[in-house]
């Protein structure tokens, strides 16, 4: 029993004497931990965007109104003429003639047994039968959660699009964050048409996507935008934002040049009121260019908000093929 204590006393003061030659100041991090890095998570980026369409009501549909005029001209009464007889003397008879045969056939006038259906009565029952049906699968559609024409109230999509790195992109991306419009539901329009022209014209460049799309009620759906909006910006530090009017940079930020950097990483995000044109799965790249297409189809009349991200934003940075790997492992090779 001795023995084993002197020995536990012994490793016990080897242990304290191997941390006191540590320096101080030093952590251990476990950078086996998969899916681990620390590089990544310091890129540069940069976002634009907003999502005030959902504080914005929605038009209602508008009714044609009439305008009287101030003194309305209404018809007079015009005297009715009645036609004139002639005047015979009281003692004078006029000629009898006999009435038949006569060339038209006498009318004859039915007035029915009294046991029959009116025709207003039918058009009565029946429109009580139609509404009824209608109530009734009106009730089973909102007990199932399903809308008219199965449609869904709103959507959310959400495209990422990794392209081969060009100092000409990077720069678009920020003149079109600069000059874009991000109070107005016709600016977050016309932002997601900007950069869906952008990526198109680069579709040479493409390498790997991903395309998520989320469906249901209009209170639940700020919430899935604000997720993925929160996601996509822990994923690199911004450099640059603009959201809802106001512009952040950060100024002091070292770029942190990759010898085998080559691509850039967009992230274009989307909540619209009803549903978005259907992409094919898997994501290739005829299906890249279809959600482009989809998310251009947004209109004023039916977006509710709208962000564009990009990493690297920075100049002299580019993404290395291992970062995607290692940030996004769901993207796929288009």
């Amino acid at each position: 029993m001795l023995m084993k204590m002197r020995f536990t006393g012994v490793w016990i003061l080897l242990l304290l004497w191997a941390l006191a030659l540590l320096p101080t100041g030093t952590t251990w991090i476990p950078t086996s931990w998969p899916g681990w890095n620390g590089a990544l998570a310091q890129r540069s980026g940069g976002g634009v965007g907003g999502r005030g369409g959902f504080s914005t009501p929605r038009p209602a549909p508008s009714i044609p109104r009439v305008n009287p005029s101030h003194s309305p001209s209404l018809p007079l009464p015009t005297p009715r003429s009645y036609p004139s007889y002639p005047t015979y003397p009281r003692d004078y008879y006029p000629p009898s003639y006999p009435s038949y045969p006569s060339t038209r056939p006498p009318i004859y006038i039915n007035p029915g047994t009294g046991y029959g259906f009116d025709l207003v009565a039918l058009l009565f029952i029946g429109g009580i039968i139609l509404v009824s049906f209608s109530m009734i699968r009106g009730l089973q559609r909102a007990g199932s959660g399903i809308g008219a024409g199965d449609e869904p109230e709103s959507t959310v999509a959400r495209l990422r699009l990794a392209t081969l790195f060009t100092p000409e992109l990077q720069a678009n991306l920020r003149h079109m964050a600069q000059a874009a419009d991000t109070e107005s539901v016709r600016g977050l329009a016309d932002l997601m048409d900007n950069a869906a022209v952008l990526l198109l014209r680069d579709q040479a460049g493409w390498r790997f996507g991903l395309y998520e799309v989320w469906t249901g009620s209009l209170q639940k759906a700020e919430g899935q935008f604000d997720t993925w909006l929160a996601e996509t910006r822990s994923e690199f530090v911004e450099t640059y934002r603009h959201f809802e009017g106001k512009e952040v940079v950060q100024a002091g930020y070292q770029p942190k040049a990759e010898p085998d950097g080559r691509y850039i990483l967009v992230t274009l995000l989307l909540a619209v009121s009803g549903s978005l044109p259907p992409v094919p799965t898997p994501l290739r790249r005829e299906g890249a260019r279809q959600a482009l297409m989809a998310l251009a189809s947004s209109s004023p009349t039916n977006t509710l908000a709208a962000y564009v991200a990009w990493t690297p934003e920075a100049e002299g940075e580019a993404l290395t093929e291992q970062d995607l790997l290692l940030g996004w492992p769901k993207l796929e090779l288009l």
